[in-house]
């Protein structure tokens, strides 16, 4: 399932999000859609404690997936929008990863609060689960309220399903797909941008194509708010078409953390005009880009 599939559209249409995905108001056609994941106020220190434990057995040095973490010391005081690139299908462990690894620098006392794809949430159960880690449904709404009432820190992955299932080849190049909502809520809330670069998720398994032709001939955008339909080399399937949970192979996740992109000031009441959105956009992007670009570098000496 994806943890932080969180697209831009998601963050721009937040009221519309339910309207447009058939398949999920189908299944909530008699309980409704379910109330967790919209409050950061269900975040439980000790519930992500209890995770942080579990996944003590997975992360670090010598455990199934090294951790190469580098640039923290970048993270400015909160509250931060940190944005990054996604990968490594729907099992995202690059978001596990990076979870783990801020947790560990910054403690609970800090607490930051993904935002992820309604499917997730999709469940009562899952959505109580998520939302006592920190795990949110993605809206410009919950963002801003996150930033700027409860003054928390926020991570967004911008290009969500479209990026974390981006072809092998291209497993070190960016893609947002032109979501820049993100942008919009960070200027308007007047939080610094970090952006993230990560490596290694995308090894994990091999990704042919993300089949987005295949999902707009399912209508899948309409019915799940989804935009690919993978075919890839994964364990446990060989194989697959579509985007299944697959059993990661073990490597290292690699982060590097960038400066804080300031974004500029608005004076009071105003929006942000989409050239001042673009901008801004441009900036992370260049910035997550030639993070990933260096990371090739590594891989390459």
């Amino acid at each position: 399932m994806y943890v932080a599939d969180v697209t831009l559209r998601q963050s721009d249409e937040p009221a519309r999000g339910h309207e447009r995905a058939g398949l999920l108001r189908w299944l909530h056609r008699d309980t409704g859609t379910p109330d967790g994941g919209n409050d950061p106020g269900s975040y439980d220190p000790e519930a992500v404690a209890q995770v942080l434990r579990f996944a003590r057995r997975f992360f670090g040095l010598g455990k199934y997936f090294a951790l190469d973490v580098r640039g923290m010391e970048h993270v400015p005081r909160k509250p931060v929008m940190v944005v990054s690139n996604h990968s490594g299908g729907t099992s995202i462990p690059d978001v596990w990863g990076f979870g783990y690894a801020w947790y560990q620098h910054f403690g609970l006392d800090r607490p930051i609060h993904p935002l992820a794809h309604e499917i997730i949430m999709s469940t009562r159960t899952t959505a109580r689960f998520f939302g006592r880690i920190g795990v949110l449904r993605a809206g410009r709404g919950v963002a801003a309220d996150v930033l700027t009432r409860w003054g928390r820190d926020l991570l967004v992955m911008p290009g969500g399903d479209v990026d974390t299932w981006r072809p092998y080849r291209e497993r070190y190049t960016v893609r947002f797909g032109g979501r820049t909502g993100y942008a919009r809520t960070a200027i308007t809330a007047g939080v610094p941008i970090v952006p993230v670069a990560n490596a290694g998720a995308h090894e994990t398994l091999m990704v042919l194509s993300d089949g987005q032709r295949l999902a707009r001939w399912m209508r899948l955008p309409q019915l799940t708010r989804a935009s690919v339909w993978p075919v890839h080399l994964s364990l446990p399937w060989g194989l697959a078409i579509g985007p299944w949970p697959h059993l990661p192979l073990p490597g290292t996740l690699r982060y590097r953390v960038a400066p804080a992109v300031q974004p500029p000031l608005l004076a009071p009441g105003a929006e942000p005009s989409d050239e001042m959105v673009d901008d801004v956009d441009a900036t992370v992007r260049a910035s997550v880009q030639g993070l990933l670009d260096e990371l090739k570098r590594e891989d390459l000496s």
